[in-house]
């Protein structure tokens, strides 16, 4: 059994503030590095549940903004790792690699989730992202693309907001790991870090130990965003093949997911750009 791992910083254990997120701030340096270590814990609990499971080989992807936050020296040694970027399937970059499931760990809400921990879908300048007019966020866009490569979503974590969107979404079947409550936005209710490696750990292992089912989305797609700005949707626009629909709402439409999700992030790269 081969297991794919995407692991992002937003659902960790002991994390509730941008803040805590950003590598591209030093005066918040301590505090990332100090994330960047729970974040790799929490990414070898998972590892260690998968082979505890009887994985044969696991490859963990980082998904977190620059994506080179896992520590790689204090990865478990059994793994692989995919790290930095640009990489064509972001978050869930190797995805197409032959695997029987998939753990999302340390994910978080779309945006626009009240009472949810740093929520947003890939970047601030989305306000709400629709594939086939039912509002997504990084799970969901991320859970189609593995779907689309026969890989089904077993094992989410992060806080009680993300494991609710996780059922929406995927089925009561999806094992869900809450290791914090959202209070608000920038503040949570946590597990210590050392109960929530354990409960990622038991959740790996329950997970693995039955079958899930693919989610797909049927053709065509259409992948919708409205933006922050009208000038983010200005940019998106310059796309070849989009549309836009609204004051600040871009659509691009295509019969392959894979080739939507790759319109949607060169839409919201464009979007940055302005």
């Amino acid at each position: 059994m081969n297991v794919y791992i995407s692991v992002d910083m937003e659902g960790v254990a002991g994390v509730a503030h941008e803040h805590q997120t950003d590598p591209t701030d030093p005066r918040h340096a301590v505090e990332y590095a100090r994330s960047c270590r729970l974040m790799t814990a929490e990414a070898n609990a998972a590892i260690e549940g998968a082979f505890t499971a009887g994985a044969g080989r696991v490859l963990v992807n980082d998904s977190h903004w620059l994506m080179r936050n896992l520590i790689a020296e204090e990865l478990d040694e059994r793994a692989e790792l995919i790290s930095s970027g640009p990489k064509s399937h972001s978050m869930v970059e190797g995805i197409d690699g032959g695997f029987e499931a998939a753990f999302f760990i340390g994910y978080h809400g779309r945006a626009g989730t009240a009472r949810s921990v740093i929520d947003h879908t890939y970047t601030d300048v989305i306000y709400e992202a629709r594939l086939n007019g039912a509002p997504v966020g990084e799970l969901g866009l991320n859970a189609a693309l593995a779907g689309y490569f026969g890989v089904p979503v077993a094992l989410v974590s992060g806080d009680d907001s993300l494991a609710a969107e996780a059922r929406a979404l995927l089925g009561d079947g999806v094992e869900t790991v809450i290791v914090k409550h959202a209070i608000s936005r920038h503040a949570a209710r946590s597990l210590s870090p050392a109960e929530a490696r354990r409960r990622i750990q038991a959740g790996a292992q329950a997970a693995l130990g039955r079958t899930h089912q693919t989610w797909t989305t049927t053709p065509p797609i259409a992948i919708e965003i409205d933006f922050v700005r009208t000038v983010h949707a200005d940019m998106a626009e310059l796309l070849p093949g989009s549309e836009r629909t609204g004051p600040r709402t871009v659509v691009y439409r295509d019969g392959d997911y894979r080739n939507a999700f790759s319109a949607f992030r060169a839409m919201y790269t464009l979007a940055r750009a302005d």
